[in-house]
């Protein structure tokens, strides 16, 4: 079976995929290839050796009709029992690194430093421990999604005692497997916590959301700060920002502003303040008019005072991001004042066209164009940083060994990056898959399946299977090359 697999990924791997040309030069060979999971989403082991509860055992539990499947990760891949078959396959595969995240309340189960779980703590040096004697690096989210429920019940993101919870969480994670870790990424996707996510759901839209993005922001900078200053720190540390490629419908001059619009309200809403200072202007303006008209004395988004500006700039040693998909923007005339919403502040229309081609979830349509144009915007915005594509990937239904659609979206999407960096000059370092393993994909359950190797979770011992997708990423990483045979890099 194994060397079917190989077999028809060399087939499927021609220098022309439809009207795609494949770039057929090879990454540099300091290029980093590797995959990504998250501890809630993969681990299980939900109340195992004295872990407390996050905010999704809790909504899992009480609202199963939240999950479109009414699953929960209590199990999942069972990774917390399993991980050291996981980075074998990692080995296998050739990753350069592997992106995890440390479950908050596994290390310290009510949110706070004053009770540290020995277990849990040891779960993660043994992962460390596996990774590296395997040569595989590892890559730390510190959060990714999963709160302390006493957190949350505290008032979580919004309350802005979060900044110093956070704050000393992360010294502790950056004190306990600090001597092992290269790459840190304190937060995962803050604009999705905020706005979209499940904690987004108690939150008031078009108030607190700028409240959390703040505290979001100001808690990564001191992160970054107490890493580097304080702890004198020889790695690096970044955030994980995310949104889509926004394309202007036309190039009528409104359509053109109303994507650039959307992507400073979206991308620069911590990009800017991270590598320019202050919020993008075009949102101070907009949101801080709009507030005026609804009857606030101040503006909804609490701009950040020059200290502020002074504090946060700057803290982002690389510019790392999760991005699958793109959208079109349509410019239009602004919604009518009424509640406070941050859609109708960014006031533009967005939508996906039918005729994209899909994948198993609605929101994601296969557009690898967009890879390419999003790569040349933070490079012209923010004076080409380095780039880690932090999370990139495709989801198919159940059952799918044979995964084209998973092979197709690797290589097109790659070869659009390869592209960005040989004709555009985009530097950028690396790039890691979504996921590993098919996993707990939040509300949609395991009805989603990303993973470039199937789990059984029907089986109480979760087997792994590799699926064809996974044999061509393994040649990828290990020959740095999207084809046959490529052109030595110039």
């Amino acid at each position: 079976m194994t060397s079917l697999l190989y077999l028809l990924t060399l087939i499927f791997g021609a220098c022309f995929a439809g009207d795609i040309v494949i770039n057929n030069k090879k990454f540099p060979e300091n290029f980093l290839f590797g995959c990504a999971t998250s501890s809630y989403q993969i681990e299980g082991g939900w109340d195992a050796d004295g872990k407390g509860p996050n905010v999704w055992d809790n909504v899992t539990h009480e609202k199963t009709s939240f999950i479109i499947d009414g699953s929960n990760g209590d199990i999942s891949c069972d990774s917390y029992h399993k991980y050291k078959e996981d980075i074998l396959l990692l080995k296998e595969m050739g990753a350069n690194f592997y992106r995890f995240s440390i479950s908050w309340p596994r290390v310290l189960p009510t949110g706070f430093i004053d009770n540290i779980n020995q277990p849990g703590v040891d779960y993660y040096k043994n992962l460390i421990k596996e990774l590296k004697s395997n040569q595989i690096e590892p890559v730390i989210t510190i959060y990714h999604n999963d709160l302390p429920q006493s957190i949350q019940d505290l008032g979580g993101i919004k309350n802005p005692e979060f900044i110093n919870w956070f704050t000393a969480y992360a010294r502790f994670c950056f004190e306990t497997f600090g001597d092992d870790i290269r790459y840190w990424l304190t937060i995962n996707e803050p604009y999705v916590a905020c706005t979209v996510g499940f904690i987004s759901l108690v939150y008031v839209d078009g108030i607190d959301d700028y409240i959390c993005m703040k505290n979001m922001l100001m808690a990564h900078a001191n992160a970054w700060h107490i890493y580097h200053d304080d702890l004198k720190g020889t790695g690096k540390v970044g955030i994980v920002l995310n949104s889509n490629w926004f394309e202007p419908e036309t190039d009528s001059a409104e359509d053109l502003e109303a994507s650039e619009r959307t992507m400073q309200f979206i991308w620069g809403w911590l990009g800017h303040p991270l590598y320019h200072g202050d919020y993008p202007e075009i949102m101070k303006i907009r949101v801080a008019n709009r507030s005026k008209l609804e009857g606030f004395n101040e503006s909804r988004i609490q701009e950040l005072t020059n200290a502020e500006i002074e504090y946060v700039k700057g803290t982002n040693d690389f510019f790392a991001f999760n991005s699958y998909t793109s959208s079109i923007v349509r410019s239009g005339p602004d919604a009518p004042i009424g509640t406070p919403s941050h859609n109708d502040d960014l006031g533009v229309y967005i939508y996906q066209p039918d005729e994209w081609r899909n994948s198993s979830l609605s929101w994601l349509k296969v557009t690898p164009w967009g890879m390419r144009k999003l790569l040349n915007w933070i490079k012209n915005e923010y004076s080409n940083p380095p780039m880690l594509i932090s999370e990139n990937g495709v989801a198919d239904g159940p059952g799918q060994l044979n995964d084209t659609i998973r092979y197709n979206y690797i290589r097109d999407y790659l070869s659009n990056i390869r592209d960005a960096m040989e004709y555009d000059g985009a530097n950028v370092i690396g790039y890691s898959y979504w996921a590993l393993l098919d996993t707990f994909e939040w509300t949609a359950g395991y009805t989603a399946k990303f993973g470039l190797i199937s789990v059984n979770f029907d089986d109480p011992a979760r087997p792994r299977t590799r699926k064809m997708s996974s044999y061509y990423y393994e040649k990828i990483m290990k020959t740095k090359c999207l084809v046959d045979e490529c052109e030595d890099e110039i």
